[in-house]
């Protein structure tokens, strides 16, 4: 059903890396609305947070910088999303963590996302916010656990 927000929570902290896989998009009408915000162990402070993002849809370029986790562009209402975010060293504690997303928007272009959170605390939560309104039906967000070889 919609929601709101999603935590994944109890992340086990024995992989590398995590890669996390969403289909889906939140539910605006284009702009914010239909981005998606990260935020990782419920730390709500903007901050902590920042992340640059370049953009395209065939015929135009543009890029962005932002003191939240912006994960996703501008997805207009029914625009369906594929966003692959790698979060790397996640369960380390001596350095801040960073992200590599990239971000499919079928019916407007795709995007490229880095993103920073400073903190040295391992990663055991990730909630999943859409910038408005809340995740188009059906949606799926699924965290896989990497190993280094």
């Amino acid at each position: 059903s919609s929601t709101t927000q999603l935590v994944m929570s109890s992340i086990d902290q024995t992989y590398t890396d995590l890669v996390l896989v969403i289909n889906g998009a939140g539910a605006g009408t284009g702009g914010a609305g239909g981005s998606m915000w990260l935020q990782f162990n419920g730390d709500t402070n903007g901050a902590h947070y920042s992340s640059t993002r370049i953009l395209g849809d065939g015929s135009s370029a543009s890029s962005a910088r932002s003191t939240n986790t912006l994960m996703t562009g501008d997805a207009g209402s029914g625009d369906k999303l594929t966003d692959i975010i790698n979060i790397q060293n996640y369960a380390n504690t001596t350095t801040y963590k960073t992200y590599l997303a990239r971000a499919n928007r079928a019916g407007s272009g795709v995007d490229a996302i880095v993103g920073l959170w400073r903190s040295t605390a391992a990663i055991n939560s990730i909630t999943i916010l859409p910038a408005a309104n809340q995740f188009n039906y059906p949606s799926t967000f699924t965290l896989y656990g990497i190993t280094a070889a």
